[in-house]
């Protein structure tokens, strides 16, 4: 258990300077840009292609990720430029204002294939590590902390990694998927609930609900106005859908995302399922199957092939055995490693 009687300015010993990596590694280091936003999610791509994984990283998803109005680009990002200019490592270390329970940074990063296996990735995670230290004991929040990464299962070299740095396994996820050509589940009729799609005015509200929800999950956090509109590049309005009880209040939701970018790495496309949450007094009434048979029918309505989403395995909610008994099936799985503070 952390010991948060100790600051976490001294538990989480954040060095004078952040190590940048060596030159000799043959690259030039510098902060990412706004306009670094296709370059970088080139190098994502090159990196995803090699290592056979099933998804392939957008521009769009890139600019939302370097343009949060809570982040530094200058001191969160560094980017190593060959003699020609193009990115060919990248690392990324994040916050969550948010934060209530746990305060965290999540790092990440990639390195161009033709360029591994020189000690880059380790000099990143070095890097990375680093910052997050610096960022934590910034925060001035008096709370457990942790600095997570997420490595998919398929490439092992890259948990590797981060656990020669220091950082452990902690918590395991399964990416499951549901074929839309089987015949889908009836929508239960719930007394005093109704289905209505997403719009903007229930946002907020479903936000609310959401931070509601999670409270009682492990690893899940507030999130504020300005995280939860950070999170729309891939947000399918049409594939989302809002459960409001008599007095028009939300208590549950499913905010699906479109990742069409994935379809052709994936060998279909697919509807992806990003948040599902059902208010405690409200669980037990099927009413997580009845978003979910409603998404699956906007997902085929489309021509979508597959259902999909991710869960945690030890999702105190059941939901992996629900999503089981509604035909879905795990695709891939991926490990958060963590040093906890």
């Amino acid at each position: 258990m952390t010991d948060t009687t100790t600051p976490l300015a001294v538990r989480a010993a954040p060095p004078a300077q952040v190590p940048v990596p060596d030159p000799g590694l043959g690259l030039t280091w510098r902060p990412a840009t706004l306009q670094d936003a296709a370059a970088l999610a080139a190098l994502n791509v090159r990196s995803e292609e090699a290592d056979g994984l099933p998804y392939r990283t957008s521009v769009a998803e890139v600019a939302e990720e370097l343009a949060g109005q809570w982040r530094d680009l200058s001191l969160d990002t560094l980017v190593g430029v060959d003699a020609d200019g193009t990115p060919r490592a990248y690392a990324h270390v994040d916050t969550a204002p948010g934060d209530e329970r746990v305060v965290r940074a999540f790092v990440s990063g990639t390195v161009d294939p033709a360029w591994r296996g020189r000690g880059i990735g380790a000099a990143l995670v070095a890097w990375s590590q680093a910052r997050a230290r610096q960022l934590l004991a910034a925060s001035g929040k008096e709370l457990p902390a942790r600095i997570a990464t997420y490595a998919d299962d398929s490439v092992p070299e890259v948990a590797c990694v981060f656990e020669a740095a220091g950082f452990a396994p902690i918590r395991y996820y399964t990416h499951m998927r549901r074929p839309l050509d089987a015949p889908l589940p009836d929508v239960p009729r719930i007394e005093g609930l109704r289905v209505v799609p997403w719009s903007s005015e229930l946002d907020d509200a479903v936000r609310l609900a959401h931070n509601e929800v999670f409270a009682d999950h492990w690893g899940s956090e507030p999130r504020t106005p300005e995280q939860w509109r950070a999170a729309r590049a891939m947000f399918a309005p049409a594939w989302s859908f809002v459960a409001l009880d008599d007095a028009d209040h939300v208590v549950a939701y499913a905010v699906s995302g479109r990742y069409e970018e994935d379809w052709p790495a994936a060998g279909y496309p697919s509807g992806y399922t990003e948040l599902l949450g059902v208010r405690r007094e409200w669980r037990g009434r099927r009413v997580a199957v009845a978003l979910l048979a409603t998404v699956m029918r906007a997902y085929q309505a489309d021509g979508m092939a597959y259902a999909e989403l991710e869960v945690d395995t030890e999702n105190p909610s059941g939901a992996h055995g629900l999503y089981a008994a509604l035909g879905y099936e795990v695709a891939h799985s991926s490990t958060m490693l963590t040093i906890e503070l």
